[in-house]
């Protein structure tokens, strides 16, 4: 009764200081604007299927691939084991599920202690990839500091995770052996029977008890120290990455929304019909998080900043300042700076206002957003179906036709592409020459 007691009083306390933040990322999101969802319902879910569940774009690099399933499919299947954690948790009792299921009990909890044994060697091999390897793409300018920091947290995590699995595992094992009324059998548990069983029966036989029980205890705490700390942490993409690439755009790639009012003005210069006006100011291109769909924001706290869009990026290779990743990871800590300000209010007509006097211009920088080729290889080396083109384009949108900034080497082209409607200047029209061509 006590050990429920506690449980239930742990529990709460982690749900208590959890829930708002869980709660903060939800209205961060929300700080988007609408946007209409394209491509068809069947599209969408085969690429959750595909990309979010199936991990398919992993795989372009095996060697990280292969790894990061070993470590994501034993975290699927170690929910089964946390489940009936819980229930003992609340009930007070041991192995719920022991003896209750039959032959399936012992399969299951055989294969958790494989999976886990697995992700063990996973979580080495990226412990050496990051620290000692030091692969380049995880030690550039906007990892440095927490970021990296963060990965090294949760891959120690994983370990603290498999160790008090076995440990607790065998330690049971040795118990149902002596005290089965209290320990129900529940089979035989081949890895922690070879590995830690054996401790339990000969040298710290009169521990066995108070092991199994610290050991129960660690793993719960470790798995409520997850649910606590993700929310911080890049690792929120284990859940946001099935939303995220459902809603992903299924738009060709780098096609671009049209600006309703240009496109009015285009249509009634050439005599056709220029559709309803709308009442609203004419808003180009995008200069904060409001200006952005939610979508685009979903995606921002989905990002994995396993930074294969900047190793794909030209132009990062050439040396510019431009990366994809910080892209993205400036739009999440624009929204968590919002949201943790309180700096914004709605109007009377439903917009979002922002009025900490701050915007993503500066967080991201216009070298950054100019250095950009439009070629989509961050979009297409993304696992989780992120675009960071999409804001960069807007972000060029907003800078070119609301502030009449941009490159002056562009001036040329715009004045071309307005009075000759070509890329090089002509004497004439483009029709003039096409016909004279």
């Amino acid at each position: 009764m006590f050990q429920a007691l506690v449980f239930i009083f742990v529990t709460s306390i982690v749900a208590y200081f959890s829930i708002p933040k869980y709660r903060d990322i939800a209205r961060a999101i929300s700080l988007g604007r609408m946007a209409p969802v394209n491509g068809s319902v069947g599209q969408r879910w085969k690429n959750m299927a595909l990309f979010a569940l199936g991990q398919k774009k992993m795989f372009s690099r095996p060697i990280a691939g292969i790894f990061h399933l070993f470590i994501y499919v034993a975290f699927l299947f170690t929910q089964l084991e946390a489940i009936e954690i819980f229930i003992d948790g609340i009930s007070g009792g041991h192995r719920f599920f022991a003896g209750k299921i039959g032959v399936l009990y012992p399969l299951l909890i055989n294969l958790v202690e494989g999976l886990s044994a697995l992700a063990l060697v996973a979580t080495a091999v990226f412990l050496i990839r990051r620290n000692i390897l030091k692969v380049r793409r995880f030690h550039k300018p906007e990892l440095t500091g927490w970021p990296f920091r963060d990965a090294n947290i949760i891959l120690f995590g994983e370990i603290v995770l498999v160790i008090s699995i076995l440990m607790m595992n065998g330690a049971y094992q040795a118990l149902s052996l002596t005290l089965p009324d209290i320990y129900p059998d529940g089979g035989k548990f081949f890895l922690s029977a070879w590995l830690t069983q054996p401790a339990f029966e000969t040298h710290l036989t009169s521990y066995a008890g108070m092991c199994e029980r610290t050991f129960w205890w660690l793993h719960y705490l470790v798995i409520l120290g997850f649910v606590a700390y993700l929310p911080h942490s890049k690792h929120l993409h284990i859940f946001l990455a099935f939303p995220a690439s459902y809603y992903g755009n299924q738009h060709a790639r780098g096609k671009m929304e049209k600006i309703s009012g240009v496109e009015r003005e285009v249509r009634e210069m050439l005599g056709m019909d220029p559709g309803s006006p709308s009442d609203a100011e004419p808003q180009f291109g995008a200069a904060d998080i409001h200006h952005l769909d939610r979508t685009t924001l979903l995606q921002a706290f989905s990002c994995t900043e396993c930074g294969r869009c900047t190793a794909e990026c030209p132009a990062n290779q050439t040396g510019k300042r431009l990366s994809p990743r910080k892209i993205i990871m400036d739009i999440r800590d624009r929204c968590e700076e919002v949201v943790k300000n309180s700096s914004y209010q709605r109007k009377e007509n439903g917009e979002l206002e922002i009025a900490d006097g701050k915007s993503l211009f500066d967080r991201i920088s216009r070298e950054e957003i100019y250095a950009c080729t439009t070629c989509n290889a961050c979009v297409e080396a993304c696992p989780v179906l992120i675009n960071p083109l999409q804001t960069i384009l807007e972000m060029r949108r907003w800078d070119i036709l609301m502030q009449g900034a941009g490159p002056a080497s562009w001036n040329s082209l715009f004045n071309s592409l307005e009075n000759s409607q070509a890329a090089w200047s002509m004497s004439g029209t483009r029709t003039d020459w096409m016909q004279t061509n």
